[in-house]
């Protein structure tokens, strides 16, 4: 178990060890412009902390009077708030990398860990630092986000908004927020980066998937001058870029939060809105339902921490793990796909089948768009396929990617049809017709996972990343 810990931990490691040639790229450098945005934000919020009073009758004219009587007020606003944003975007950016390239791979599981408690903690500077100019945009996209949390299961609910909100009242809200901003969140990012840069010394950068054969590539690049001054270049390349998109287009502060304030169409911030999107489909509505939808969205986030217990495999190339990369690209567009469209639609309640029909189309064109550029790019990779006539593998390729088309759109749907039955039952609508609809989506679902298992197993045989054989699934086979 030491022995475990350690080799995952890096107990026994020396520090600051030089850099391969091959990661001097600004790809690989993700992380670190990310904190880079995190020194510029304390920086920015500190400057700010001289004048901000975090009360809700002082919290939006203190800002107010940064705007505009502190020198430069309005220009420090715009670029702590940019920042923020381009941290966010950049930690998102860092965790797919990551797991495109399969950093997770042993002995790295425990400091992928680290990196996704570290982008929660990332979410949750937005979310309390969004609160605290006290706007009548941002009190209203901070209580749906705050609703968000009250439907979660009761032991998870009743402690999140406790530790968000505090005693109850606005007074505390606010200051807890502030207190969290801050204290807490800071204090915490710290200790996990620490954890993470001391473990990223011990196991060392990660090779890139197809290995860096080069000898020049192997070469070791000392950490001082060479990266220091590469990392220096980086950084002041992006501190200038934030500088300039603050310049250029500078904040304005909205109207201030009162009770009688109307906010027409409240919803949160646009990098929580892809999970608001969900939430806004008419089959989610209703307690029951809102907390359907946030439990499925938190296993999401939990299979992703949990990704290396999960995706145990050794190899990392892409062209044999075609899986996790479609899945991977089905949650990136999804993200995508769900933001836009929050956006394009506020306040409007999402039918049952459109969302259907949306979601379940997005990820059937990149499932497919996926498969396609698999057959074309890495079919006749070598060691990847057996030989086989030209015409007899076009035919196999174009059957292999019609099924794996069908089962795609059959298990949208049935899917779809299920969460619409379970929540009208949860809600009470204790009819045959319910329960024959659920039976129905439910062996619908079950035909679907069972052809897809098929298909992936031919697939994979075909390809050789096979381990085990299974018989049953070879009856009626000619070979």
């Amino acid at each position: 178990m030491a022995g475990w810990v350690d080799s995952r931990l890096g107990l026994s490691f020396p520090l600051l060890r030089p850099v391969p040639q091959f990661a001097l790229n600004p790809f690989y450098w993700l992380g670190a412009l990310a904190v880079v945005a995190f020194v510029i934000q304390g920086v920015t919020g500190m400057m700010m902390m001289l004048y901000y009073v975090p009360s809700p009758s002082q919290a939006y004219s203190s800002t107010q009077y940064i705007f505009q009587s502190v020198y430069n007020g309005r220009f420090l606003e715009t670029v702590h708030l940019y920042t923020a944003y381009a941290m966010i975007m950049l930690a998102f950016m860092h965790m797919m990398r990551g797991y495109f390239v399969s950093v997770q791979k042993k002995p790295r599981e425990v400091m992928w860990v680290v990196g996704m408690l570290m982008g929660f903690v990332t979410l949750g500077f937005g979310f309390t630092g969004y609160l605290l100019p006290w706007t009548v945009v941002s009190k209203s996209a901070t209580d749906v986000g705050i609703g968000m949390v009250s439907a979660l299961p009761p032991p998870l609910s009743s402690l999140l908004t406790f530790l968000i909100v505090g005693s109850g009242g606005d007074a505390a809200e606010l200051l807890r927020f502030f207190d969290l901003h801050v204290v807490i969140l800071p204090a915490v990012l710290l200790i996990l980066l620490v954890v993470k840069m001391y473990m990223l010394e011990a196991h060392g950068i990660s090779e890139p998937t197809g290995g860096a054969s080069a000898p020049s590539k192997r070469k070791s690049t000392p950490i001082f001058p060479d990266v220091t001054m590469y990392l220096l270049e980086l950084s002041l390349l992006f501190g200038a870029g934030m500088l300039l998109i603050s310049a250029v287009f500078p904040l304005g502060l909205p109207p201030e939060y009162s009770a009688a304030a109307q906010q027409s169409i409240p919803q949160p911030d646009w990098y929580f809105l892809w999970i608001y999107q969900v939430l806004k489909v008419s089959i989610f509505e209703g307690p029951t339902g809102l907390a359907a939808a946030l439990s499925a969205i938190t296993l999401v986030f939990l299979a992703l921490i949990l990704l290396p217990f999960l995706d145990r495999g050794k190899t990392r190339e892409l062209s044999r793990r075609p899986v996790y990369t479609t899945l991977g690209l089905v949650f990136v567009g999804e993200v995508l796909m769900l933001s836009y469209w929050g956006f394009t639609t506020p306040g409007i309640t999402i039918p049952v089948e459109q969302a259907v029909f949306v979601i379940g189309g997005t990820a059937l064109l990149i499932a497919v768009g996926s498969l396609l550029v698999y057959r074309l790019l890495y079919s006749r990779a070598k060691g990847m396929l057996t030989t086989a006539p030209k015409e007899s593998l076009a035919s196999t390729e174009v059957r292999s990617g019609l099924a794996f088309s069908a089962l795609v759109a059959v298990g949208a749907l049935s899917i779809g049809l299920l969460v619409n039955s379970l929540v009208g039952l949860w809600l009470g609508e204790n009819s045959l017709a319910s329960w024959l609809s659920l039976l129905g989506a439910g062996a619908l679902l079950t035909l679907d996972v069972l052809g897809s298992v098929y298909l992936i197993y031919r697939l994979d045989l075909r390809t050789g990343t096979i381990r085990r054989r299974i018989r049953s699934l070879e009856v009626g086979w000619k070979n």
